[in-house]
């Protein structure tokens, strides 16, 4: 990476970072915290915490295309914005639907889209997986981090206070976004990373990827519902002060990301996704049913949790990477962003659910929830093909007629290692899934426009 695209992916991962801790502090201690606010019941709760998601879910990719015509920075300074005034009204909040009314607010504020866009106009194409990683890596450490340090905000500031340090954190992305990150020469639509509107229909029908949307939506479902029985049932159950939750939550997460790298080389190295895939599916449903006979013994309930987070952790590295190897090349950037808009609503419906299954049914019935949801995933799962080991390889070729872009298109992929070829005539861009143990980029030298 040269060191502009350094600065820009790590400034950009910066702000990811910072909004995602933000929305994911109260994860650990709303539950415990959301029974003094007006007019509260168990549905709201869930409510309130998945609310986010269901803003966030309905407005990033437009926001990602509305960035495409008035440019990146604007809508991310504007989300962010957008997001602080949300936390400042659930700050101001003494009642449940004030808070619900500013968590939704902070969904509003969607800039996924319009940050993986500028972190594409900010790298070569041979450097963009980098970028997006190290993305994709800051929110998996806000995660962690706001799962550690939410306990202990909370016994320090409470979490009116944890919103007003979401507001400051939201305004420290938008000092980012202004002083630090980039500006790019140019805007460009980049369809291996951004949602294209023509490339919905192929997406949206298409059975493999459908089956990995509702993946990360059952997924996310599963881990926000979990969060509104777990802090109650480590304080009303076994009696553990909410402070010194952190001191459960720290070794497990721990140990459960040491845990998961084992299987990572399984699937990736030994080509057997699909058989570590379907398997992890099986032990989050396990450990969900382990928490609901196991919670009233700690020793049974961290036992289950390292091997709920070991599952979890696993499932959240591997779904992008098999959405990227299923994608049509010219159509990854859509399917990432419809993947990323399941994953918003499945934290939104997994509060709703979780919330009414916890008013309904009690806190065991959240984990049956769970563990029901995990079993209908791994159902729909088990028809899934093999994913192939294909990585996806950008070619700029110039402009083209579309008689010679067809031509061209034929010629590639008779190239040894080339799976698929698209040509995008009106971009000069040919769109290739490739295998990488095969491929050779040299020998396409010949069709690539010298120093584009």
């Amino acid at each position: 990476m040269t060191a502009t695209e350094r600065r820009g992916a790590i400034s950009l991962a910066g702000i990811y970072a910072l909004r995602m801790l933000g929305l994911f502090l109260i994860l650990p201690v709303f539950a415990l915290y959301a029974e003094h606010l007006q007019g509260v019941t168990p549905m709201l709760v869930g409510v309130a915490i998945g609310a986010y998601g269901l803003t966030q879910a309905l407005l990033q990719i437009p926001f990602g295309m509305l960035s495409d015509r008035i440019g990146r920075k604007p809508v991310i300074v504007g989300g962010l914005i957008v997001f602080a005034i949300g936390s400042v009204v659930a700050a101001l909040s003494d009642s449940i639907y004030g808070v619900i009314a500013g968590r939704a607010l902070q969904g509003s504020g969607a800039i996924a889209a319009a940050v993986m866009a500028l972190a594409a106009d900010l790298t070569r194409e041979e450097q963009r997986t980098k970028a997006m990683a190290l993305i994709g890596m800051s929110i998996g450490a806000a995660f962690l981090l706001a799962l550690v340090l939410g306990p202990v905000f909370n016994h320090w500031i409470g979490v009116p206070g944890i919103f007003w340090l979401t507001a400051v954190l939201a305004l420290a992305g938008v000092g980012v976004a202004l002083f630090l990150v980039p500006r790019p020469k140019a805007c460009h639509l980049h369809r291996d990373a951004e949602a294209v509107a023509g490339q919905f229909g192929r997406v949206l029908s298409d059975a493999g990827l459908l089956r990995l949307d509702f993946g990360i939506l059952t997924l996310h479902m599963t881990i926000t519902s979990v969060f509104l029985a777990m802090p109650l049932v480590l304080r009303d159950i076994l009696g553990m002060p909410g402070v010194n939750h952190w001191k459960v939550y720290l070794p497990v997460l721990l140990a459960s990301v040491a845990a998961m790298v084992p299987f990572i080389i399984l699937a990736e190295k030994r080509r057997m996704m699909k058989e570590v895939f379907l398997g992890a599916i099986l032990v989050m449903a396990l450990a969900q049913l382990g928490f609901y006979f196991l919670h009233q013994s700690l020793a049974g309930l961290v036992i289950a949790m390292l091997v709920f987070f070991t599952a979890f952790n696993l499932l959240e590295a591997v779904l992008p990477s098999m959405v990227s190897k299923v994608a049509p090349a010219q159509s990854k950037g859509t399917a990432l962003g419809v993947y990323s808009t399941s994953q918003f609503a499945g934290a939104f419906i997994g509060g709703a659910f979780g919330g009414w299954m916890h008013g309904a049914y009690g806190l065991g019935g959240v984990f049956l929830f769970g563990a029901g949801a995990a079993v209908l995933w791994l159902l729909v799962a088990s028809g899934m093909s093999r994913p192939g080991n294909l990585k996806t390889h950008l070619l700029h070729v110039g402009p083209l007629g579309e008689d010679e872009s067809r031509a061209l298109a034929m010629r590639l992929k008779a190239a040894p290692g080339v799976a698929e070829a698209v040509v995008v005539a009106e971009e000069g861009v040919a769109y290739l899934k490739v295998d990488p143990e095969r491929f050779d980029p040299a020998a396409l030298d010949e069709f690539s426009v010298a120093g584009a």
